[in-house]
């Protein structure tokens, strides 16, 4: 069932809020596509330390799970503007992240064993997210897996790296401290 975006839309805190109710999902699910506008655009961008965020999207299917909870389901993509980590040149970079999250009630998530000198279980899969007051925020959600996905050191495909001479003392990092020091 695809359905056009009919919730309201903030900016807040969060920088983008696309709040969701568990009774606004019906027995089918529910087909959210979501695209926030360039001055939306521009607030997440500063967030993530951006350069430019010209293009974000997220889609997702919203379903819902077991007794009170959501399971969420899509994508999200971006082509982001960064800098180049070694030649400081402006790049593009495109992010496509799947989505597969579960939501539970904040009671219902099960709780660690009384472990008083006992050992402690770590389970191997994460436990679902909370849901809290049922509800969920897909625009938290996509601005948290886009800044997720950013890669840190962006690169250019043919940038390369040249260090200084090994021999070359006036390229030390710390060759101006010595020069001053050499003249007190």
């Amino acid at each position: 069932m695809r359905e056009p975006r009919e919730m309201s839309e903030t900016m807040s805190d969060s920088t983008w809020s696309v709040p969701v109710a568990l009774g606004d999902v019906p027995a089918g699910g529910r087909h959210f596509d979501l695209v926030p506008d360039e001055r939306r655009r521009d607030a997440i961008a500063r967030v993530a330390g951006l350069a430019a965020l010209p293009r974000f999207d997220a889609s997702f299917d919203v379903m819902p799970h077991g007794r009170g909870g959501l399971h969420v389901v899509g994508r999200v993509s971006a082509t982001v503007g960064q800098s180049c980590v070694v030649t400081l040149e402006p790049i593009e970079n495109e992010i496509d992240e799947p989505v597969d999250l579960v939501f539970a009630p904040v009671d219902a998530a099960p709780l660690p064993a009384d472990g008083i000198g006992g050992e402690l279980e770590i389970p191997y899969e994460d436990g679902p997210e909370p849901l809290v007051d049922g509800m969920i925020d897909l625009g938290a959600i996509a601005v948290e897996l886009l800044i997720l996905a950013i890669d840190p050191y962006p690169r250019k495909p043919d940038a390369v790296f040249q260090a200084p001479a090994a021999g070359d003392d006036s390229a030390h990092p710390f060759a101006v401290l010595a020069a001053l020091k050499k003249d007190q």
